[in-house]
């Protein structure tokens, strides 16, 4: 399930912007500030109003009033968020919209509406599958009947919270296919907020040892899932990092006799290994991005911000080229970037830069800019197109 576009009005600097044809690698450059993390955020946003509800999801970034764009109006103007994904129904792939507009009602926050809907066919308008407003709506039942004419499916009506997703709770059901994979859409992506001072250290031996949590704070417990459950993609990620880090020969995830877990760095050239705490914050990073790009069971869709801090420059072609790998795994990726290496090792199309201007942000495809593709063509590479000012508005003025 492949996210193929995303329409935003009103959410933060993004005051009307529509980007069509999304690869399963996108990264984005541009300057400070110009929207890069607000542009992840959108899915940590959807997220967190799934796991909890559009209130605390609301809350978490300053309300309401915060997150809906500058010179708005909070009493008329709404968030729209729009999602359009591809996933297999009936043995046919079909392109499902997820609509979401959020607003305030007497000072407290609604969603306004909030639809699902998809064409049953090769003809005609989209049908509406879901589709609340306020806390009231209806669901479709036998969606996958599609012998029966519209007027024939079957609707449940339903009620929710005025500030809960329909999906949150239909989306537990195998009745309503398109919501219930949407919401496992949403549980499972993953937008990296990692930390390596999180990373270090003893760490319980018990919690999350599947996935790399969002901040790394789960790294011992991960390194010994892959290490006794998938020896292989360990055995690799070891050998990945004694190429890229000098010394390091491998990375043991210890169980230490006090009941905690740590990972022990060994160094070819001494007997004993050294634990995380004394090891630097690169060799740290690059051990965490090999963890999280090797993921037996890759997310659905996985955000990084700046993967080149703390890292070599020569490394940034390698890791681009495990991120793209990632994604034709089946997980779909988006970077953000200030790094002209990692920017070189990208192809046309996998590539965009944002622009601010009066206050709100654009959003520009190299794909689309005659000259860049001009140049691609005849060989060149995006790092150095963009160093030498070829992004238009991207650079700050």
């Amino acid at each position: 399930m492949k996210i193929e576009s995303m329409r935003l009005q009103n959410f933060k600097t993004f005051r009307n912007i529509h980007i069509k044809e999304l690869p399963a690698f996108l990264v984005v450059v541009g300057a400070n500030g110009s929207g890069k993390s607000t542009l992840f955020d959108v899915f940590g946003f959807l997220h967190d109003c799934l796991k909890n509800n559009v209130r605390q999801a609301l809350d978490k970034r300053g309300r309401f009033r915060e997150v809906l764009s500058r010179d708005c109006n909070p009493q008329k103007d709404n968030i729209l968020i729009e999602l359009q994904y591809r996933m297999r129904i009936s043995d046919i792939d079909r392109l499902v919209t997820y609509s979401l507009e959020i607003g305030e009602v007497s000072g407290q926050p609604v969603v306004h509406h909030e639809v699902l809907r998809y064409k049953r066919g090769r003809y005609g308008s989209p049908y509406h599958f879901l589709d609340f407003s306020k806390g009231e709506g209806y669901a479709i039942t036998n969606e996958e009947d599609f012998n029966k004419a519209d007027e024939e499916l079957e609707r449940e009506n339903q009620k929710v919270a005025a500030d809960t997703l329909a999906i949150k709770g239909l989306g537990q059901f195998e009745r309503f296919k398109a919501a219930k994979a949407f919401r496992e859409l949403i549980e499972n992506w993953h937008v990296s907020d990692f930390h390596i001072s999180a990373a270090r250290g003893r760490k319980d031996a018990t919690g999350m040892i599947e996935h790399l949590s969002e901040t790394g704070d789960n790294l011992p417990l991960v390194a010994r899932y892959l290490h006794e459950q998938y020896p292989d993609v360990f055995r690799k990620i070891l050998d990945i990092m004694a190429k890229r880090v000098p010394g390091v020969t491998s990375v043991e995830p210890k169980l230490m006799d006090d009941g905690y877990l740590t990972l022990r760095f060994q160094d070819g050239s001494f007997k004993t290994p050294f634990l995380d705490r004394y090891v630097s914050d690169g060799t740290i990073k690059m051990f965490a991005y090999l963890v999280l790009l090797h993921d037996p069971m890759p997310h659905p869709l996985l955000c990084v911000e700046e993967p080149e801090n703390q890292l070599y420059p020569q490394l940034m072609a390698e890791l681009a080229e495990e991120f793209r790998s990632y994604a034709h795994r089946g997980g779909q990726v988006f970077v953000s970037t200030h790094s002209p290496d990692f920017l070189n090792a990208t192809e046309l199309d996998e590539v965009c830069w944002l622009v601010k201007k009066a206050g709100f942000t654009e959003i520009h495809r190299a794909k689309d800019n005659a000259q860049i593709a001009a140049y691609m063509a005849e060989g060149d590479q995006l790092g150095y197109l963009w160093k030498q000012g070829f992004f238009d508005g991207a650079d700050p003025q």
